[in-house]
């Protein structure tokens, strides 16, 4: 990539944090100030007008950052709208059925970040008047809030500095930083992260929010053309096929127990559930297996047991 101008590293100066200084800037690498006006021509050549880019609201950041775990944009966007609309509080959220948020959740995958989502809304609900709490502190003492969705909503509805890593952040910086390394750990990328991200003086346009935009904009540029850095990192993990997987079978059964508001015997629903598997080519499921995962998903709360009958 070519290096920054004089006028990028000028706007650089009056909009980023101090630079990193010592031997914390990987030797080799393009300079702190070349990096980040790099990223900012990026970002402003890239970016992408999402609709929880448009918004303030800490919850409704924190379903699109909880939603995008795991999960393409483009699926994102068909569902963040319909389940703001459903839940467009955390108190209504607090207030709905379980089996109406998952049902509303259906199709993203990961049904476990519905449950999480919903018993954050539950804590915020009776302990904090239906808000969220306002640190990175606070947010990950939330059931299902981990240090980068924490610092997410930090950046994007608070415009407070935060160290921000997600796959596409961690991609900018191993692809320039670090363009040679293999499992580079994030414990190395975070001072640097910190280090570039804007202070609360940074102009309004060159805040911290639209840094992390530019960033997640560019890091996606380079997996889409083709250039994945993100697997040179150490926390690199090759997604897992879904099709036949047992967390194919958690989603079957999840659904198939939502479609039954008044319930559905558990030998219905492995008969349903061999069914198909047997049409999708796969061998019926060992009954062991369909007990464990029915144990799992009743102890996670997707759905009760009430003797033979699953109720959701």
């Amino acid at each position: 990539m070519p290096s920054a101008g004089v006028k990028g590293l000028a706007s650089f100066a009056s909009s980023a944090s101090s630079f990193v200084s010592g031997p914390l800037w990987p030797d080799g690498a393009i300079s702190q100030a070349e990096f980040v006006d790099l990223v900012w021509r990026e970002g402003d050549a890239l970016y992408r007008d999402l609709p929880w880019r448009r918004v303030d609201d800490p919850y409704a950041v924190l379903v699109s950052e909880i939603m995008l775990q795991q999960t393409q944009v483009v699926r994102v966007e068909k569902y963040w709208a319909r389940f703001m609309a459903a839940f467009p509080t955390l108190d209504a959220l607090a207030a709905a059925a379980t089996s109406d948020v998952l049902e509303a959740w259906q199709g993203l995958g990961y049904n476990r970040r519905a449950l999480a989502l919903k018993r954050a809304a539950d804590v915020c609900a009776a302990e904090y008047a239906g808000m969220l709490p306002d640190s990175c502190e606070g947010l990950i003492a939330l059931p299902g809030i981990g240090p980068a969705t924490a610092a997410g909503v930090m950046a994007f509805a608070h415009r407070k500095p935060s160290v921000y890593i997600e796959t596409n952040v961690r991609s900018v910086f191993l692809h320039h930083l670090f363009p040679d390394e293999e499992k580079v750990s994030d414990k190395v990328i975070a001072p640097l992260v910190e280090a570039c991200c804007p202070q609360p003086n940074a102009p309004f346009k060159r805040d911290v929010r639209a840094w992390y935009y530019a960033l997640l904009d560019y890091g996606s540029a380079l997996k889409a053309a083709g250039v994945n850095p993100s697997r040179r990192s150490a926390h690199y993990a090759r997604q897992s096929t879904f099709e036949g997987s047992r967390r194919q079978k958690r989603a079957w059964i999840v659904r198939r127990v939502l479609a039954e508001p008044e319930g559905v015997s558990s030998s219905t629903v492995l008969r349903d559930l061999n069914e198909a598997e047997l049409t999708a080519g796969r061998e019926a499921v060992d009954e062991a297996l369909f007990a464990a995962i029915i144990d799992d998903l009743v102890a996670e709360g997707f759905f009760n047991r009430e003797g033979f009958l699953l109720v959701p």
